[in-house]
């Protein structure tokens, strides 16, 4: 018998459950660089160098300390040994190069004048420094700052009794003579250029030029002779008297210049003896601002000695009395953080600069010069 049961329902599958939908991984934070680490260990390796340098400066003073309660000012000098001979005496070698000026020569606010008296100074101080050899490569420079040098350097033989050679490289005319002058002994190569005793006064008039764009200078004075040496005169309006009033300046000055070298060259003579070179009767005749060799002016006694820096170096021995070797070394100018940063407070108005393939001294109307221009245009 048939069954006629219906057949079974096939029941639907259980709905899945809803998928859990995971939110998105939120990306990782960026890597924070070590730049700023790397600054920062150099800024305190800055600071350490820095409080370093100070603590030494500082300890230096101290024991410069005198009995009298007061101490040296001026550049921070660093001996260097140029030439190690394994001596105890030494030879202190100071370079006068380029310009002879009074202004700031760089960023410690000291000029050349200070930074040679510094240099004098220590080796006048160091009783193992038995002499002093001047390197002179210069066409001049300033009146006031050449008779400064020159007293300097006289000075410091009288007051330390220790020689100074000028030691003359490719030129030492004018001013750069004026200084060697006042050392006991010169040394000159057969090429260098020497002399040019003279005295100039440099000043530029324009009145033309500011006729030609229609400008009329307009002055109030006091005197007469208020505007001497102003560009914006006519030259015709230049009264005789002012001009025999700025010649007899530049003549008094050249009676100085004079003055200092027959000075200085006596002086060294009754010291070298037969040794030396004596001026000639007639060196007069050729201070009249002209150039000389090396030759020529040891002809006529302006120097004692033909030859380089090693003859140099030789004759400072002799004069010195050193027996044997002595190292050579310099006195050169301290930089450290403090200089640097000192830079950064200054503001400089944007300057041009053409290169012409020399720097060109930076010289001031109405200023008098012991200076050789020749070697300068």
């Amino acid at each position: 018998m048939e069954s006629h049961e219906p057949p079974p329902t096939l029941s639907a599958p259980p709905p899945a459950p809803p998928r859990l939908i995971k939110p998105p991984t939120p990306p990782a934070p960026p890597r924070r660089g070590r730049g700023w680490m790397i600054f920062a260990l150099i800024l305190l390796v800055l600071l350490a160098l820095s409080l370093f340098m100070n603590l030494g400066q500082f300890t230096a003073k101290i024991a410069r300390w005198d009995g009298s309660r007061s101490r040296t000012a001026g550049p921070r000098l660093d001996e260097v040994v140029m030439e190690d001979n394994d001596a105890s005496a030494k030879i202190a070698v100071i370079d006068i190069d380029g310009i002879i000026t009074s202004r700031e020569i760089d960023q410690s606010g000291y000029n050349l004048v200070d930074l040679i008296k510094a240099q004098l100074d220590r080796a006048g101080k160091d009783d193992k420094v038995k002499a002093v050899i001047i390197r002179m490569d210069s066409p001049g420079g300033g009146v006031l700052a050449s008779d400064d040098l020159y007293r300097a350097i006289s000075n410091f033989q009288e007051d330390s009794s220790k020689p100074v050679v000028t030691s003359m490289g490719n030129l030492a005319a004018s001013g750069g003579y004026y200084i060697s002058a006042a050392s006991r002994w010169i040394v000159a190569n057969e090429l260098t250029i020497t002399g040019s005793i003279g005295v100039i006064l440099h000043s530029w008039n324009y009145r033309h030029l500011m006729d030609k764009v229609g400008v009329l200078p307009e002055v109030y004075k006091s005197g007469r002779f208020k505007d001497m040496l102003s560009g914006e005169r006519n030259p015709a309006e230049i009264p005789p008297e002012e001009r025999e009033m700025v010649q007899g300046l530049i003549d008094e000055t050249f009676a100085r210049f004079k003055e200092v070298v027959a000075e200085g060259r006596d002086r060294a003579h009754k010291e070298n003896g037969d040794d030396g070179k004596a001026l000639a009767s007639d060196w007069k005749d050729y201070a009249d601002g002209r150039v000389l060799s090396g030759t020529k002016a040891f002809d006529l006694g302006f120097v004692d000695e033909l030859g380089g820096f090693d003859d140099a170096v030789e004759r400072t021995k002799d004069l010195a009395g050193i027996d044997g070797e002595a190292n050579l070394i310099q006195y050169r100018p301290r930089y450290d953080l403090s200089d640097i940063l000192r830079l950064f407070g200054k503001t400089q108005a944007p300057v041009i600069k053409v290169d012409l393939g020399m720097d060109a001294p930076k010289l001031q109307a109405g200023q008098l010069y012991f200076l050789s221009p020749t070697f300068l245009r």
